[in-house]
């Protein structure tokens, strides 16, 4: 396939190669003002829900003055549907722009913040002395919420709303995040196709747009609004492209780098597309600020300690069901690799039969016959983790960071995976990124994913965001999901 399949591409709608339409003024939203968008479209609905029902209950005026004048009421109720909206995901751009899934998840955020609201006395109006209005409260807020979400679904993410972007360059990497763009940003981004540069070449089914030659005008003909760069700061050895690239940066066209992109996206870092790029893989340019040290180190404390109490209190039940299945320790040791390479020892509940591993170790499934029926329950629950407050407080692991690996396969996992040894920059945790966005790892191919989402957490780490994989962790508890 070369430039004679450019004949072929049916050009897009509303695009007039002769007289191009002002990129600067497209309606093509960016992810982060869709995020806003649907924020405010949300919050504004929730305040006129609460204020309705205001009016309706103690007859307080239906206008700005009630809000200016009690505003603790309506801060608190937006402060809980931020955290309720966080552990449904409910901007989740992708969830959003599915009709069902972006109703679901704004039922589940609404239905969560409305209980939580109403539950708290003194900081909130006495909604609930009244059935009828804590009903009405309820019904209202979950009514405005849904009907916003279906029409941001049916609307917003439309073709005519989405970002039309191209990629200059084809190479695995570039191939990659087309995947990405046409499934995970299908809600967000319209992928037109690749803009083949001197180095690269068309091989296989790319939609190929023309050649750097010509960045400009297909730019223009296209309706591009986003030119998103593979080759990264190798084009800057072509001042041709260079100049090509400014003049679409010049009409108002975003240049976005491949791995910006993807990461945004995918929440993942391509690990297996950076041949060797530490800019791209590790967090060179951000460290870890002090606040931000003493405040995760404080929250594992605390948790930690409530956490040891847990432990004690079902220690004897899970005693009694290894007594009756299978008897043997009810605690697990096991050798991991912590932070800078240290070894530790593990603790967990066993949830393996005693003889689990007599022909040696080997990897842990999602259904694996070694467990025992106790161990399938205690998995699922995620109590067989609880130990690992011991862990915690000791100072080998934290809540929230890469799973810690055994020994036994990480000489063979940093040869088969760049960038591997790059966990070890962080105390191992309990949750993290990868284990709520990926299923329960069992080969060398699922450890590459779950690296991917671990080198996103390196590069993205905040206090926020250990907050949001805490608050997912306990959905996938009570909902008894393993990934």
């Amino acid at each position: 396939m070369g430039l004679e399949h450019t004949e072929r591409l049916e050009r897009p709608v509303g695009v007039d190669p002769f007289n191009p339409v002002p990129i600067g003024l497209s309606l093509r939203f960016r992810i982060s003002e869709r995020r806003l968008l649907l924020f405010l479209g949300d919050a504004g609905l929730l305040c006129a829900a609460l204020l309705l029902i205001l009016a309706w209950r103690f007859g307080l005026p239906l206008a700005l003055d009630t809000i200016t004048g009690r505003p603790r009421w309506f801060i608190l109720l937006l402060v809980i549907w931020a955290a309720s909206a966080g552990i449904f995901r409910a901007y989740d751009l992708g969830r959003a722009a599915n009709l069902r899934q972006g109703a679901a998840a704004g039922a589940r955020a609404a239905g969560a913040a409305s209980l939580i609201y109403l539950s708290i006395p003194y900081l909130t109006p006495q909604l609930n002395d009244s059935r009828l209005t804590t009903a009405a409260f309820i019904l209202l807020n979950l009514a405005l919420i849904v009907s916003w979400r279906v029409t941001y679904a049916a609307v917003l993410a439309h073709p005519t709303f989405r970002r039309r972007a191209a990629i200059l360059g084809i190479n695995p990497a570039g191939r990659a995040l087309a995947a990405v763009l046409q499934t995970v940003g299908r809600a967000e981004y319209d992928f037109v196709g690749f803009i083949i540069t001197d180095g690269s070449g068309a091989a296989g089914e790319e939609t190929v747009l023309g050649q750097a030659d010509d960045l400009v005008a297909l730019a223009q003909r296209w309706g591009i609004a986003e030119l998103i760069l593979v080759d990264g700061p190798a084009s800057a050895d072509n001042p041709r492209l260079v100049r090509a690239v400014l003049g679409c940066q010049e009409l108002g066209i975003e240049i976005t780098s491949l791995n910006g992109v993807y990461e945004r996206l995918a929440g993942k870092v391509p690990v297996e597309h950076l041949d060797g790029n530490f800019q791209a893989a590790l967090p060179l340019d951000r460290g870890i600020g002090p606040f931000y040290a003493v405040a995760k180190r404080g929250m594992d404390i605390i948790l930690g300690a409530l956490g040891v109490i847990l432990t004690a209190l079902i220690y004897p039940l899970v005693a009694l069901a290894h007594r009756i299945e299978d008897p043997g320790p009810v605690l697990y040791r096991q050798a991991r690799l912590g932070q800078g390479g240290r070894r530790f020892t593990l603790l967990k509940f066993r949830t393996m039969r005693v003889d689990a591993e007599a022909a040696g170790p080997r990897w842990a499934t999602v259904n694996d016959p070694r467990t025992t029926r106790m161990g399938r329950l205690f998995r699922r629950l995620h109590l067989d983790e609880l130990p690992q407050v011991i862990n915690i407080l000791r100072g080998e692991m934290s809540l929230v960071g890469p799973r810690p690996e055994r020994p036994e396969f990480v000489t063979a996992l940093e040869r088969q995976i760049p960038f591997y040894r790059a966990r070890n920059a962080l105390r191992p945790g309990v949750t993290g990124w990868a284990q709520v966005n990926f299923r329960y790892g069992s080969s060398v191919d699922d450890t590459l994913v779950k690296l991917q989402f671990d080198l996103y957490y390196l590069k993205h780490m905040s206090l926020w965001l250990d907050l949001a994989i805490l608050a997912r962790t306990l959905v996938l508890m009570i909902t008894l999901r393993t990934q």
